[in-house]
């Protein structure tokens, strides 16, 4: 054994185990399934660009998102009457088909939510990963890499810009 407790054998091991961990995670397919503020924010995004009937929106959603989320009429429509509750959505019957637009309260919401719309939020490599996930799991097998074949003091610097990436990393969160 090394240092006092020290054993680079399990170390070793418990690294590729969180690595493991963390792949797991970031292997998940995105499912069919957003949250309510998901389906709002890609409704008025989408009418920001132009007026849709509530199966183009449907459609639009699920091209931007690569097939990766399909909303359902039964998450669209409600979300559409909601907005026309709130007076940022006005409708217009032509052709048996309820077009929809926005008023003018409307286009400042959707000004936003286009900025925030879930096709625009996340960066995907091409493989399904976020940027985000994939620069993770670069770190971790980079980290690995340390615990594997190291020094003592390779080591110990690793975990100093570990440490502090971390705390700059959650500042991020903290920052609004």
């Amino acid at each position: 054994m090394g240092r006092a407790g020290f054993n680079p054998s399990q170390a070793s091991e418990a690294m590729w185990d969180a690595m493991e961990q963390l792949r797991s995670q970031f292997d998940r397919k995105v499912g069919t399934r957003m949250g309510r503020g998901d389906v709002r924010a890609a409704v008025l995004a989408l009418l920001n660009e132009e007026p849709m009937h509530g199966y183009q929106i449907i459609r639009e959603i699920t091209e931007r998102t690569d097939g990766r989320w399909k909303p359902s009429a039964g998450s669209v429509y409600p979300t559409l009457q909601l907005l026309a509750d709130e007076g940022l959505v006005s409708a217009e019957l032509s052709a048996d088909r309820k077009t929809y637009s926005l008023t003018d309260d409307g286009a400042e919401e959707a000004a936003a939510a286009a900025a925030s719309a879930p096709w625009v939020t996340v960066e995907t490599d091409g493989h399904g990963f976020s940027t985000t996930a994939k620069a993770g799991m670069d770190l971790a097998q980079a980290v690995a890499q340390v615990a594997r074949t190291g020094t003592s003091a390779q080591q110990e610097r690793a975990t100093e810009i570990l440490t502090e990436a971390r705390r700059k990393i959650y500042s991020i969160l903290a920052e609004d």
